[in-house]
């Protein structure tokens, strides 16, 4: 039985633990690609060009949002973020799982974009999304004290963003609670090797 690559979103507010999740699975599947974002803002001390990400002029981002080479595109902080579609395809039709870390509002664009595209579209065969929760408010407001890197004032708006972001968990085909680091990673792995075992047909 043919099996279809997978293309597997995770969403997490800030604090719940998803990069650390996506890194162990990223660790564990070498053969799962990892989708880097484009963006315009200018590059950070350390970050490498098409590893962190791919910095595009604000010309070209507008470039390839008009030719529909964008999975899903945002405007934060005053700079465009988007995934680039051809690139997404490229792992997908060659046979490799592709593991995407956005927020609740790409991944809505790339849930919607499955639902319109064509049954043999490898974004659609292989859909698949996750959303890490922390166990409570409450769990989050204390993992992001504990950081001890942030305002009050910014702790209050991660949070508030939180709520709002949990409340549309429900959109997602699985929800994994992170209390306990380990469980919620193989939960996680879990849902991953599920999805990957599916025949190949359209959802």
């Amino acid at each position: 039985m043919k099996l279809s690559p997978v293309l597997l979103i995770v969403s997490a507010p800030s604090g719940a633990g998803k990069t650390t999740l996506c890194d162990r699975l990223l660790a564990e599947f070498p053969t799962l690609a990892y989708s880097v974002s484009c963006t315009t803002r200018a590059p950070r001390v350390g970050e490498v060009d098409g590893e962190d990400y791919h910095f595009l002029s604000d010309a070209e981002f507008r470039r390839r949002l008009a030719a529909g080479d964008l999975l899903e595109h945002a405007t934060v902080h005053g700079h465009l973020y988007g995934t680039p579609r051809s690139l997404v395809e490229r792992s997908l039709d060659s046979g490799r799982d592709v593991l995407m870390d956005i927020d609740v509002q790409g991944a809505a664009q790339i849930r919607e974009t499955a639902r319109r595209a064509a049954p043999d579209d490898p974004v659609r065969r292989g859909y698949a999304d996750v959303f890490i929760a922390p166990p409570s408010l409450a769990a989050l407001r204390q993992r992001l004290e504990g950081r001890g890197t942030d305002a009050r004032d910014v702790i209050e708006r991660r949070l508030r963003k939180a709520e709002a972001e949990m409340a549309r968990s429900g959109e997602y085909m699985h929800v994994v609670v992170n209390d306990v680091l380990d469980e919620a990673y193989a939960r996680l792995r879990a849902v991953f090797l599920t999805v990957r075992a599916r025949p190949d047909s359209a959802p």
